[in-house]
C-alpha cells in the first residue's frame, strides 16, 4: 500500500486535542505574522502578532 502524504498529515491533525494550542504562522520574506487558535481553529489573540525575520523577531514570538 502506498503512503500518501495527505496520510500523514490527517493523522496529525487527528493527534489534536482540547489542552493544544494552534499557532499559524504567515512567513513572508521580511516580516512574518502569527496568530494562536484553540483545537476548534477558533481564534484566542484579540490581534495578530507582527515580527521581524531575524533571532530578535522570533525571540519575540517566543514571549
Amino acid at each position: 500500500m502506498k503512503f500518501k502524504q495527505s496520510d500523514g498529515q490527517n493523522q496529525r491533525i487527528e493527534r489534536i486535542t482540547t489542552s493544544h494550542l494552534v499557532v499559524s504562522i504567515d512567513m513572508a520574506k521580511e516580516t512574518q505574522v502569527t496568530q494562536a487558535t484553540n483545537y476548534r481553529v477558533i481564534v484566542l489573540t484579540i490581534q495578530h502578532l507582527s515580527f521581524k525575520n531575524t533571532i530578535q523577531g522570533f525571540e519575540k514570538l517566543q514571549r
